[in-house]
């Protein structure tokens, strides 16, 4: 089996966005077994200046092609250029970060190439699927995230996803393969410009999700935008970020930029404290693979205390006092 990674750089850094590592290792793992190809695709005005970083996660080889008027998002442009990519190398799979870049080329492609794409996928694994061989199952919440929904596509190639930032892993210990890259000649077409750009403006995020490893997040049964504060006094005291929950966006206790879930951030600390949230699988889909979490909720029934470590049945307003206290006895 053969897959392609679509690789991102961030533009205000100039290195590899997270997502695109997090794919390719994940392409490799899913390859693995099958002693399949990782080939990465990238177009812009410069390689990332950290490419070399994708061959210690699997990549085998780096497919780019570089022009000046790539320099911002040109999507009619992209699109010829990656889908005359994968044209020529015939993938099984080709994965897309569901970024806002990925979002709104993926679609352009998979059209392209006349297949189907499924976004926003929580899980990734390959198995044999009735006479169709090994296929990608593509996991995902729909419904408004009432139900996981398994997706296939059994008949047509390339079997394509989109995963957001966040949700798939990258190891400690890296692998040695030797750096690739090939060069892609294609003709550009000055027809493929369909939009100038005449500023960007880059606005700093007040959210470090990605570099945090303690989250304290907040949800509806916190009660109040003044209880809320206890939520953002606890992060604090951990040197940790803050979060919410979707309701306790849409009440008002906290920004939409702090949403965690099917909607919002997926995030995977080392440590999640889910207070008053009840755990529905719009937020589950967010921060159930952080490696530990530990929920306080009144409800000793909640679904949140199914995924949790370690609960706490208890309002936040005891709670939380007492655990800011211990920590600052500490200290």
């Amino acid at each position: 089996m053969k897959g392609i990674v679509f690789i991102e750089k961030n533009p205000a850094t100039g290195d590899l966005r997270n997502v695109s590592k997090e794919l390719t290792y994940k392409l490799y793992t899913l390859l693995q077994p099958y002693k399949g190809e990782v080939i990465g695709i990238f177009a812009g005005d410069e390689l990332p200046k950290d490419i070399n970083e994708l061959f210690k996660l699997g990549l085998n080889r780096l497919i780019y092609y570089k022009n000046d008027r790539l320099k911002n998002l040109q999507s009619f442009a992209y699109k010829n250029i990656l889908t005359s990519m994968i044209k020529s190398e015939e993938p099984d799979i080709v994965l897309f970060g569901a970024t806002h870049t990925g979002r709104d080329i993926a679609p352009l492609v998979s059209s392209a190439l006349h297949t189907g794409l499924t976004a926003d996928c929580t899980q990734l694994y390959i198995d044999e699927y009735k006479d169709k061989g090994n296929i990608l199952f593509q996991r995902r919440p729909a419904f408004g995230g009432n139900i996981l929904a398994t997706i296939i596509t059994p008949d047509e190639r390339p079997m394509m996803a989109s995963v957001r930032e966040g949700v798939m892993q990258i190891p400690e210990k890296k692998l040695d393969n030797p750096v690739k890259l090939e060069e892609f000649k294609i003709d550009f077409n000055e027809n493929w410009i369909k939009n100038e750009f005449l500023s960007i403006v880059e606005k700093e995020s007040k959210v470090h999700f990605n570099s945090s490893d303690i989250i304290v997040a907040g949800g509806a049964g916190v009660g109040s935008v003044d209880n809320f504060g206890l939520i953002k006094k606890l992060a604090w005291a951990l040197k940790g970020e803050y979060g919410a929950s979707r309701a306790a966006v849409d009440f008002g206790f906290a920004e939409k930029e702090r949403q965690i879930g099917q909607t919002g951030h997926v995030v995977r600390p080392k440590l999640y404290i889910a207070c008053g949230i009840s755990g529905a699988v719009q937020h589950r889909a967010g921060m159930e693979e952080s490696q530990k979490i530990i929920a306080i909720n009144k409800d000793p029934d909640a679904p949140i205390f199914g995924i949790a470590h370690m609960g706490i049945v208890g309002d936040i307003n005891e709670t939380i006092p007492i655990l800011l206290k211990y920590l600052k006895e500490e200290k």
